[in-house]
């Protein structure tokens, strides 16, 4: 199978100088410079099959903004090798763009001034959809994500999560085969979430839509990706379906306690004293009990608390993805 995107040793570097501090140092800088090389990428390699929708994690400055510049095309790589439904994105820059869609979640590519439908016959006619095509996209999308209510309406009068909304149009009315999202859902609130990864859900079973998600929400990976890729300074440091990446990291199991009284917290504790097993107060009455899966199991820990104590409620719980990834990124866990 043909991939829809093919990543060979892609890196990028920067050249920078330092910039000294103070007046003197300014002074300095007009006469003598001292550079750096920046790897803002260094040598990742992936492959992505037409219908995935992988997301794509890592802190600040991890190079996954970069990354996804050099696949949309504004960026050229120092070296390695791009190919992304069939084009070589900074070459075929013309040819390649009427292919993908972008969505940024801080910037908008709809007319600020305008309204929103006038943006979008003006995105029609850039991308040579048909006017019936367009009025069938418009109704699909309507039935959706309700867009009627404010296609009159000038952007800038829109909300966060209207906005995102139409920004999702924006970049889909021309039916893109590769889409990519950098923090679709940042700001929104929970049922704006929930309406946008529906939608997203329903785009990629209806179209096939190839999917690059990059977010630091990862309530998001976990609702539409099978597959992600954690990069950290440069590096691809795990690439793989979510469940076994959550399986091979997540050491940590936890049981949440809900304690009848207040005073059964002490009690608790006393029993898990000097114990591998770590004791933590939520609050007045909900205590969490974290342990390593290897050496301990969770009816071992259940039956150890209900042989002292009696309970309201028991929740046992896997490490959360937020957790482990949070994990990798302070060097907790060996590395991959």
């Amino acid at each position: 199978m043909a991939m829809m995107v093919q990543v060979q040793d892609l890196a990028k570097e920067f050249r920078t100088f330092r910039r000294r501090e103070g007046v003197w140092g300014a002074f300095q800088n007009l006469f003598v410079r001292e550079y750096q090389t920046v790897k803002a990428v260094d040598g990742i390699s992936f492959d992505i099959a037409p219908g995935e929708m992988v997301g794509y994690i890592g802190p600040n400055g991890a190079g996954k903004s970069t990354t996804v510049k050099m696949l949309t095309g504004i960026l050229v790589p120092t070296r390695g090798v791009v190919y992304a439904n069939g084009f070589v994105p900074y070459r075929d820059r013309l040819r390649y763009t009427k292919t993908i869609g972008v969505v940024f979640g801080q910037r908008t590519q709809l007319w600020w001034d305008i309204a929103v439908i006038e943006s979008l016959k003006l995105l029609r006619k850039i991308y040579d959809v048909s006017w019936r095509d367009f009025q069938e996209r418009l109704e699909h999308f309507d039935q959706l994500l309700r867009l009627k209510d404010y296609l009159n309406t000038p952007v800038r009068k829109l909300s966060l999560g209207e906005r995102m909304r139409c920004d999702l149009v924006a970049a889909l009315l021309h039916r893109p085969k590769l889409l990519f999202l950098d923090e679709p859902t940042i700001g929104l609130d929970i049922v704006a979430k929930k309406n946008i990864r529906e939608f997203l859900k329903e785009i990629n079973r209806r179209d096939q839509t190839t999917v690059l998600l990059t977010t630091h929400d990862l309530s998001d990976i976990e609702e539409l990706c099978q597959r992600i890729m954690v990069i950290d300074h440069g590096r691809l440091l795990y690439d793989g379906r979510l469940q076994a990446f959550k399986e091979q990291l997540g050491r940590w199991k936890q049981v949440k306690f809900f304690l009848k009284d207040r005073g059964d917290f002490a009690e608790l504790e006393s029993l898990f004293a000097g114990d591998t097993l770590q004791c933590e107060r939520l609050d007045d009455l909900t205590a969490r009990i974290l342990f390593l899966r290897d050496q301990v199991s969770s009816a071992e820990v259940i039956k150890k608390v209900l042989s002292r104590l009696e309970v309201r409620d028991i929740a046992i719980e896997e490490e959360s993805i937020e957790e482990i990834v949070k994990n990798i990124y302070q060097k907790r866990n060996p590395k991959l």
